[in-house]
């Protein structure tokens, strides 16, 4: 009933590049991407990340600072946590093809993170505040900047649908977006100069983030062994090789002619049976 109201509705669309057949489909996808657990997962991981990233703009130069230099000298000592950002990035990157995991690569790369605000915490609540464990706490922020390459990665290799992974993307962007925008609000000026309720808050979003990363590989999982009994339900081996992170090419259906007939259908990853989830 509801679905015949919908095409009613969508049918009455006019466009001058789009049949009014495919708007449904169009809708299907989109419909499916806020039905997804997945997605409002992956959301919360963008969300979190770049609010935890605010501390690197609000935090940051105050351990260089209290080193005594002026504020043309701090500047320039940022250039380290920059370039320590940069081989973050690539570091990361280079992990998640190697080892084929986005997971634990990105939780891998949170733990740096967690353990440099942890620092800042002990140090700032101290009686005796040592700057250079401070700085050494600040430079393991940069490992931070790894994450959001492997989130919008492990994001398009779960989800299939042109359509679907596009709506996917644009949650991504609006999580990024938010973040960016929530993250400076999470530190008072009248924090200064240690700002520890600020690094306490920001300490939980990490770990919140790290929380939010194993919800994820559970849910993938679950969605895994859905995908196994449609597979028996029709005719399909139970268990088959995902070869989306092959580094080499394999044919479809090698092997077995009741594989690879949805390789060129733009089936999102609920529809499509053979679809297998990366962790």
């Amino acid at each position: 009933m509801i679905a015949a109201i919908i095409s009613f509705g969508l049918g009455h669309i006019h466009s001058p590049n789009i049949m009014a057949w495919q708007i449904i489909f169009i809708f299907g996808q989109v419909w499916e991407m806020f039905c997804d657990p997945k997605s409002y997962l992956f959301l919360a991981m963008t969300l979190l990340l770049n609010i935890g990233a605010a501390v690197t703009n609000a935090f940051g130069p105050t351990p260089i600072s209290n080193f005594g230099f002026d504020a043309f000298v701090t500047a320039l000592l940022n250039m380290p946590f920059g370039f320590l950002q940069f081989n973050c990035i690539l570091l990361a990157s280079y992990a998640a093809a190697r080892w084929k995991y986005k997971a634990s690569v990105l939780a891998a790369f949170g733990l740096p993170v967690v353990v440099g605000l942890a620092m800042l915490y002990a140090e700032g609540v101290s009686k005796s505040f040592r700057q250079s464990v401070a700085l050494a706490g600040y430079y393991l922020f940069a490992v931070l900047f790894g994450g959001n390459p492997l989130i919008v990665s492990w994001m398009v290799a779960n989800t299939a649908g042109q359509t679907k992974k596009s709506a996917v993307m644009s949650l991504y962007n609006a999580g990024s977006s938010v973040g960016t925008i929530v993250g400076p609000l999470l530190f008072d000026a009248q924090d200064k100069p240690h700002y520890i309720p600020d690094v306490k808050a920001t300490l939980g979003v990490f770990c919140a983030l790290l929380g939010v990363i194993g919800i994820q590989c559970f849910v993938l999982f679950s969605l895994n062994k859905v995908r196994q009994r449609q597979r028996v339900a029709h005719g399909k081996p139970r268990d088959i090789v995902d070869t989306s992170m092959a580094d080499k090419y394999q044919a479809y259906g090698a092997g077995n002619d009741a594989l690879g007939q949805n390789a060129l259908l733009d089936m999102t990853d609920f529809r499509n049976d053979e679809f297998v989830y990366v962790y």
